[in-house]
This record gives structure tokens, C-alpha cells and sequence, in this order.
């Protein structure tokens, strides 16, 4: 049971709620994270941020990981439409899809990263 009485701040409640996304636009960012939280396909974004596009192979090398890790990886984030693909001769390059927010590829996952390893990750 609360001794004071609500809202103790109306106005930073009405400000917090003006801000904070619908239930459907914070289920689609939610899902968005989950894919993005696998190791292997946030790395897979950072080196598509490093460069234009590469293939499988490439990333593959570019990345330590196995082709078949990096391909599985690349049809999940095609699916969700993080990336984009193209044909040339029996190649197939990819790249991040052209609206991908490039904010969060060269900060946030770089800050996010920095922030658990220096301690504020979860379970610290």
C-alpha cells in the first residue's frame, strides 16, 4: 500500500506517458531487438555498417564464424528487413536495408556493448 498519494509528479507523468510508444509500436521495437541480440547477427550488422556489402564468404571471413552461422544469420535479419540482397552472376551480396537507422549501427550497438562489458550488463 502506498503512504502518499498519486501522481506525486503529474506533470513528468504526463510527459513520461507523451513519450513512451504505444503497445504495438514497443511489441514491433521488442521483436527487433531479439533479433539483434544474437551475437552473430549484430556483428553481421556492424560489418555491413563498416562496408557497403559482401557476401557470405566475405562476412563470414570478416567475422570468425562459419558460412553456415553467417547465412542463417542473414536470412533471419532479411526477414525482419535489417538487410537487403543482390544478384550478380552466382554471387549474392548484402548490405543493411536503405532505411536502417544509422544511429544505431555505429552508436548504440557500440555503446550498448561497452556499457555490459564495463559493468552494466545484465546479471552485474
Amino acid at each position: 500500500m502506498s503512504d502518499h498519494a498519486h501522481p506525486v509528479d503529474a506533470d513528468r507523468v504526463a510527459r513520461a506517458r507523451a513519450r513512451v510508444p504505444s503497445r504495438e509500436d514497443a511489441v514491433a521495437t521488442a521483436e527487433v531487438l531479439t533479433v539483434i541480440a544474437d551475437p552473430t547477427r549484430a556483428r553481421v550488422l556492424q560489418a555491413l555498417d563498416a562496408v557497403e556489402e559482401l557476401c557470405v564468404g566475405d562476412l563470414a571471413l570478416a567475422l570468425g564464424a562459419s558460412e553456415d552461422a553467417v547465412g542463417y544469420a542473414l536470412r533471419v535479419l532479411r526477414g525482419a528487413g535489417l538487410v537487403t540482397n543482390r544478384k550478380a552472376g552466382r554471387v549474392v551480396f548484402y548490405r543493411l536495408a536503405a532505411n536502417f537507422p544509422e544511429p544505431l549501427a555505429e552508436h548504440c550497438l557500440r555503446a550498448l556493448a561497452a556499457l555490459a562489458r564495463d559493468g552494466g550488463g545484465p546479471g552485474r
